[in-house]
């Protein structure tokens, strides 16, 4: 199964924790009963098997006979459908990025606007990241800092934005990394008390800044944490230390104010760059991906 998921289009990086647990988790948590997981896993090997019989579903008829039917047909199909709808917005995002992309170098306003729209609550979450890691690169890129181990080999130093993992990927939580600082970053879509609490205990509350797709102010974000957390915990020591774990909070509007100040920087073209770059990578899409597709429109 390792295998073949990564023959797939856009899966020639995919990892094994979907197959290591996540699947298996989703389909206990809606079939408590079944009493068997969809995937079996064999620790000595690192192989994956299906439990066929799963896909064997017995129909009874009107008349009382009984009938069993191997969906394992109609579920490639599904998801053939799902990779080839996933494909095509995914291409077509692409293809905006790149037209806007070569616009924006001779009319700004159009990869102004474009990044605009991208950075609103209601965009995609793995676009959010991308857009708001494209962004925030440039935006630290334009400052520096003074650090050396030695008073006499302290240098000044441009802050450079990391980003460590696909989104959605098994990265205890640090979606970013700064240097020199070593600050730790993580893209959110949810005010969820517990989720921000477990990647801070991934990372040994190591403090993290969250970058949160809300219009929600930083104050209304960490009262809305702190509320949470004080009904889980009710203790105010271990409330307290939790949530100095949240070095920053990073809403909408500061990305949107970051990214004025990189268009202003002369720097919007580095964006649109980043942006192309990162999608490439987010969707396992490279040159090859494109020469195919290339190919396929032309025959």
């Amino acid at each position: 199964m390792f295998q073949r998921q990564r023959q797939l289009p856009f899966g020639a990086k995919l990892q094994n924790h979907a197959l290591n647990s996540r699947l298996n988790d989703e389909f206990r948590k809606f079939y408590p009963t079944v009493g068997k997981p969809p995937i079996v896993r064999d620790m000595a090997t690192q192989r994956y098997w299906i439990q066929e019989d799963l896909l064997l579903v017995q129909i009874r008829h009107k008349d009382g006979r009984d009938e069993t039917f191997n969906i394992a047909p109609a579920i490639i199909e599904i998801i053939d459908a799902y990779v080839a709808a996933k494909r095509a917005a995914f291409e077509g995002f692409l293809e905006t990025c790149r037209k806007i992309s070569a616009l924006g170098k001779e009319d700004p306003k159009y990869a102004i606007e474009f990044v605009f729209e991208q950075l609103q609550p209601n965009v995609d979450a793995r676009v959010f990241e991308i857009i708001s890691y494209a962004v925030l690169k440039a935006k630290y890129g334009l400052e520096t800092v003074w650090i050396g181990e030695t008073k006499e080999s302290i240098a000044e130093e441009v802050l450079v934005l990391y980003k460590t993992e696909r989104t959605n990927a098994n990265d205890s939580g640090i979606d970013f990394v700064m240097k020199p600082l070593g600050r730790f970053f993580q893209v959110t879509e949810t005010i969820d008390a517990n989720k921000y609490f477990l990647d801070i205990d991934k990372v040994q509350r190591f403090p993290i800044t969250s970058v949160v797709k809300s219009t929600d102010t930083e104050d209304q974000i960490r009262a809305a944490i702190r509320e949470q957390a004080t009904v889980k915990y009710k203790i105010e020591a271990v409330v307290d230390s939790y949530m100095k774990a949240v070095e920053e909070v990073i809403n909408v509007t500061d990305l949107i104010k970051a990214f004025d100040q990189v268009v202003n920087s002369g720097q919007l073209q580095a964006v649109m760059n980043e942006i192309v770059l990162q999608s490439k990578v987010e969707f396992n899409f490279n040159d090859e991906d494109e020469m195919e597709a290339g190919i396929e429109q032309n025959s």
